[in-house]
């Protein structure tokens, strides 16, 4: 209890509460910006943790790390441009709202399963981490490797009423993340001879162009007026109480999804968002109305987007093996903090660790005031004639590609994709399937080809661990049950409609 006690009295500081709020609003900043992810945030602000004390370095990098999560989300609903791969999963749906006028739900989805969500993966850090822990360590390669085929498989269910089509640009994102030297033997593959390719494809210039510039060309060639875009927004808490409570289950479920990968040493927040959304349309009672504007899987995969940044602090914290690329900059900062990560800290500085809970609860718990502000200031962009915005997004779209790898060829990288974006979209070709394929494309055969070298090609290896085996089953289960589902559709299709005769009227013509 003394040691609780202690935590609280070194959050509860001016220093620590005033380096919280200002590192929530640089997070707030940096995530909406297109291309400034949340991982930039925080190797941005390991320089400010040189003069900082222990707790309030860690305090900075949660609460920015937090708040730029969710504030990919903003950019995405309002102009339809997500702010991290993970919003990349549901940016049409929430566009799709802010289409309908209902920008406001959408946002305030957003921000309140953000908060819940948050909170959630904090409750199973603080409970459960050494036993979520010991679990995570037990997927090896071959676990991984199933598991990202398990998240490829959500492109059939983020495609809509075209599977066929998802599945073409699926393919099309795994060809493309083959590009470079980025595979198990370091060979060049499609450089064509350009040394700027043999790094491969960026993935933050690829999206942004997929999204942003396929939006900019498709206005420049049709002048859609804003008329069409109902552009206010009004109160983003009226009615949430009655939303998260319709889809309650849907929160959980994508909160404990999330918690589950984000534990898992490199899986992180975006492959348990394209998850979670496919989950939540694959079981909606409502199907038909994923794509049009529905809330259900926002709730759903907000809630995991969130739950799963507080999960990846499990094994850095317990074992001090890196949960994505954002903890293994916070694992640094903690070791020149000397708050060294590992089972002993539990014992040898326990007032360190219940220092950390408590700010993250309270990085979440801020998330609805300052969220909320952002959004209030960021919704004047809808009221902004699109002839005017479209060369603002052009030019942060250029400045977030560039700020990524201060390289001039993402730039090119960030227009071929907006032009083939744009040519896909015109012809009914989902690009939100490519970007899975380009996101998990390298894991899956680094995982493959590590587990086929252990197993010298033996192929049983990949079903003989009972994770490999249960992982295997649900994922065979899912594209069968995806087939099965195809086929009956055909056939319904492919059945004459009954022809029902009026008996009157043959009477009478007789």
């Amino acid at each position: 209890m003394s040691a609780l006690t202690t935590a609280f009295d070194m959050v509860l500081s001016s220093d620590v509460l005033i380096a919280m709020v200002g590192a929530a609003l640089f997070g707030l900043f940096v995530g909406a910006v297109p291309g400034l992810t949340a991982t930039m945030a925080t190797a941005l602000l390991v320089p400010v943790t040189f003069f900082l004390d222990p707790i309030p370095a860690v305090a900075v990098m949660v609460t920015a790390t937090a708040m730029a999560i969710f504030a990919g989300d903003i950019p995405g609903c309002l102009v339809r441009i997500p702010g991290t791969p993970a919003s990349a999963a549901y940016v049409d749906e929430s566009h799709a709202m802010t289409k309908n006028g209902q920008a406001h739900t959408a946002l305030g989805v957003a921000l309140v399963c953000a908060c819940l969500g948050g909170l959630f993966g904090t409750a199973v850090l603080i409970v459960a981490a050494p036993s979520l822990a010991e679990v995570a360590l037990q997927f090896s390669s071959v676990e991984y490797f199933w598991l990202v085929l398990l998240g490829l498989t959500c492109a059939v269910f983020v495609s809509g009423n075209s599977p066929l089509k998802g599945m073409v640009t699926l393919l099309l994102g795994l060809l493309l993340s083959g590009v470079g030297l980025q595979n198990p033997a370091a060979h060049p593959r499609f450089t064509f001879g350009n040394t700027d390719l043999l790094g491969g494809i960026t993935l933050i210039p690829a999206m942004i162009g997929l999204f942003a510039i396929s939006e900019i060309l498709r206005f420049a060639a049709s002048r859609e007026d804003i008329a069409k875009v109902k552009a206010q927004v009004g109160s983003v808490f009226k009615g949430m109480g009655k939303i998260i409570w319709r889809f309650k289950w849907q929160g959980l479920r994508g909160s404990v999804l999330g918690t589950a990968v984000g534990a898992l040493p490199g899986a992180g927040a975006d492959i348990a968002a394209w998850m979670s959304y496919a989950i939540s349309r694959k079981t909606s009672k409502q199907p038909e109305k994923f794509g049009t504007g529905h809330p259900e899987g926002l709730v759903e995969a907000g809630s995991s987007n969130s739950a799963a940044l507080s999960a990846a602090w499990i094994p850095a914290l317990v074992f001090g093996i890196p949960g994505d690329s954002i903890t293994a900059i916070v694992i640094g900062v903690l070791y020149m903090k000397s708050i060294n990560p590992g089972p002993m800290i539990f014992i040898t500085n326990p007032e360190s660790i219940y220092a950390v809970f408590i700010i993250f609860i309270l990085a979440s718990l801020l998330i609805l005031p300052l969220g909320w502000l952002c959004i209030k200031a960021a919704s004047s962009l809808l009221k902004t004639p699109r002839n005017i915005l479209m060369p603002i997004i052009l030019m942060f779209c250029l400045v977030g590609a560039f700020a990524i790898n201060n390289s001039p060829f993402d730039l090119w990288i960030l227009i071929g994709f907006g032009v083939l974006g744009w040519f896909l979209e015109s012809h009914g070709y989902p690009v939100a399937p490519a970007i899975l394929g380009l996101l998990l494309g390298g894991m899956l055969e680094e995982h493959f080809v590590t587990s086929m070298i252990k197993a010298e090609g033996n192929f049983w290896m990949f079903v003989d661990r009972p994770i490999a085996m249960g992982l295997a089953i649900v994922t065979l289960l899912v594209w069968l049950g995806s087939l099965a589902m195809s086929l009956r559709r055909a056939h319904q299709r492919s059945q004459p409609k009954e022809i029902h005769h009026d008996p009157s009227a043959t009477r009478h013509t007789a």
